[in-house]
């Protein structure tokens, strides 16, 4: 028995939100796809949205008639500040806007490592440590995340801050050994974080049950995640292929890798 009437998924054409759309299927009658152009065919339980976040108005007539939100859109790396401004930070704007507006009591909102991306390795960081973003990306990730706050204490709407690590079909660095999330585990992450019967306003952390762990997320044990792979099985060809990272080196230094080497997006090139 599905337990939405409407989930909408934002960034339906991404990497993660096309895993998503089969994913969360059996949890909603309806699934809304939304993206900035066309996804094309539409299966049977979906139904499309397309705006541009940046488009208030029409951000706010896709939530219309949605039980629950997964918001995946917006900038998906490092980029200009304005390209940052407008998709990841007033974009996510208007997805609040719209679940207070129109009901919606439930956010799933993809945040990232890159929200705390300069804590050291192996510092064990736990789900209530202080945003320290590595670049304006995860600035604006931070900046979600105390907006979804405001929004739980102020407007009853619950919000789980998904801060992903590594979601590729596999690892294919030394760096992923310990912060690969594999697509599968990131639809059972997003799941449970829709049907935990608790989420209020919750930071969890996203990876797979890696060998290696990095973080500790025990603090969001609530949500009922349990990873389900890990890898292990790729580590040797990893290792063959990948060197070494230097540990005194930022990208090898901190969880947000090379990103804390990355010059100011709105540079002009070297």
């Amino acid at each position: 028995m599905p337990r939405y009437d409407r989930i909408l998924i934002t960034g339906a054409a991404g990497r993660l939100g096309s895993q998503l759309r089969g994913g969360l299927a059996p949890l909603a009658k309806t699934i809304r796809v939304a993206d900035r152009a066309s996804l094309g065919p539409l299966a049977p339980h979906e139904e499309e949205a397309v705006f541009d976040l940046a488009d208030m108005e029409a951000t706010i007539a896709a939530t219309e008639g949605c039980d629950a939100i997964v918001h995946f859109g917006g900038a998906p790396t490092e980029t200009h500040w304005q390209t940052i401004l407008d998709a990841s930070i007033r974009g996510s704007y208007h997805i609040y806007e719209g679940a207070r507006k129109h009901g919606a009591k439930r956010v799933i909102y993809a945040s990232s490592v890159h929200a705390i991306g300069f804590h050291e390795i192996g510092a064990q960081i736990s789900v209530d440590a202080p945003a320290r973003p590595d670049c304006l990306y995860g600035v604006g990730k931070t900046f979600v995340e105390s907006l979804s706050r405001l929004y739980w204490d102020k407007h009853g709407i619950e919000t789980a801050c998904l801060r992903i690590f590594s979601s590729f079909p596999e690892p294919v660095d030394r760096r992923m050994l310990w912060s690969w999330l594999s697509f599968a585990d990131c639809v059972r992450l997003v799941e449970a974080a829709l049907t935990a019967p608790f989420v209020g306003h919750t930071i969890a952390f996203g990876t797979s049950d890696n060998t290696v762990k990095a973080i500790d997320n025990s603090g969001a044990a609530h949500l009922g995640f349990r990873p389900q792979d890990s890898s292990e099985p790729f580590r040797a060809k990893v290792e063959s292929a990948a060197p070494a990272l230097d540990p005194a080196s930022p990208a090898g230094r901190y969880l947000g890798g090379k990103f804390c080497e990355m010059a100011h997006p709105d540079d002009p090139p070297a």
